[in-house]
């Protein structure tokens, strides 16, 4: 059984960073797409990035310069280093082992979510 555990959510000012961290369980982690979604309050869960298997990445235009996704297949772990986080980023980050066929994700399993909150 795949299992997926986020960490390093918190509540920050705007203009600060966090690392968002995603460890997984129960599988090959380094055959895995990774991806990170958000969902805010009131809002459908989107992706906000994505990491193929061979390090390829890809972002929405609302994060790209300031968020980078990253992966340790050592250490079967996904991260998600956010700067100048701005209250526009507060939600529920998620994290998502899938697949990926040409540049379309395909979502598998999820984590339980963690929480960011930015305030002004």
């Amino acid at each position: 059984q795949v299992q997926l555990v986020e960490s390093g959510g918190g509540l920050v000012q705007a203009g600060e960073s966090l690392r968002l961290s995603c460890v997984v369980s129960g599988s090959s982690f380094s055959s895995y797409a990774m991806a990170w979604y958000r969902q805010a309050p009131g809002k459908q869960r989107a992706r906000v990035a994505d990491i193929s298997s061979d390090g390829s990445t890809h972002y929405v235009d609302s994060v790209k310069g300031r968020f980078t996704i990253s992966r340790d297949n050592a250490k079967n772990t996904v991260y998600l280093q956010m700067s100048s986080l701005n209250t526009e980023d507060t939600a529920v980050y998620f994290c998502n082992a899938g697949r990926m066929s040409g540049r379309y994700y395909y979502e598998g399993y999820w984590g339980q979510g963690t929480q960011v909150t930015v305030s002004s």
